[in-house]
């Protein structure tokens, strides 16, 4: 299921959600499709867990950042153009209405330090559940962040609904989802995710579902920390 809208009004342009993806574009389509190949901006911007606790083998050796610099420059590179499409649209139908309800400095903090908290814990995760090669794989997008914001948004916006795109082999078939359900429904896929790769522990790249998992979290209990006014009401 895509989502693709949800039903719920900003009282005021998102500037800083708009300003965020525009630069997570801009990184993308300018800086890592542009100039060096994007596997040598990969290397060499991402965040490695074995900058914290090392050694780095591989080409994470040939990284350019430390483990608080790459912690911020990895949040807005991508790996493809379908995986910054999906971070972007789920950053645009939820983070809106955070932003709406903190107001534009108090967002900004939020979004970073949820992207933090989710490389966090994907780092503690990796460290004492693998070995150094997992270690050494670069960690990068906007999704622990962007976990963040969900999670903050299924606290404030539980009775929203959110329209989702099924597409029954070729047959595309839309509906509304109340988004308590929706974003319970992904979160408990990102911990059924989890449980399995701390049972069969990865040594290469993947889906880095303990970061997701650790802005989520993180969204879901400072949210209130943050938050200065009530969103605005669904729009039925």
């Amino acid at each position: 299921m895509l989502p693709l809208k949800d039903n719920v009004p900003t009282r005021r342009f998102p500037i800083i959600t708009v300003t965020l993806i525009a630069v997570n574009v801009f990184v993308y389509f300018f800086l890592e499709q542009g100039g060096t190949p994007i596997e040598e901006d990969i290397v060499h911007y991402s965040f490695y867990p074995c900058t914290v606790s090392g050694p780095c083998v591989g080409l994470a050796q040939l990284r350019q950042t430390g483990a608080i610099s790459g912690m911020f420059t990895s949040m807005f590179m991508h790996a493809d153009f379908f995986h910054l499409g999906f971070n972007m649209l789920f950053l645009w139908i939820f983070g809106n209405n955070i932003e709406d309800s903190m107001g534009r400095l108090r967002y900004i903090v939020f979004y970073l330090l949820a992207g933090v908290a989710a490389t966090l814990l994907q780092t503690i995760v990796t460290l004492t559940k693998a070995g150094p090669a997992a270690a050494s794989v670069p960690n990068l997008g906007a999704s622990g962040a962007i976990s963040g914001v969900v999670g903050g948004y299924f606290v404030i916006l539980p009775t929203a609904s959110v329209l989702v795109l099924f597409l029954l082999i070729v047959i595309p078939i839309w509906f509304r989802v109340p988004a308590v359900f929706l974003l319970s429904g992904w979160f408990l896929l990102q911990a059924w995710q989890g449980n399995f790769q701390l049972e069969h522990p990865s040594q290469g790249g993947g889906v880095a579902v303990f970061a997701h998992i650790g802005g989520f979290l993180f969204g879901l209990f400072t949210i209130k920390l943050f938050q200065v006014r009530e969103p605005a009401r669904p729009v039925r």
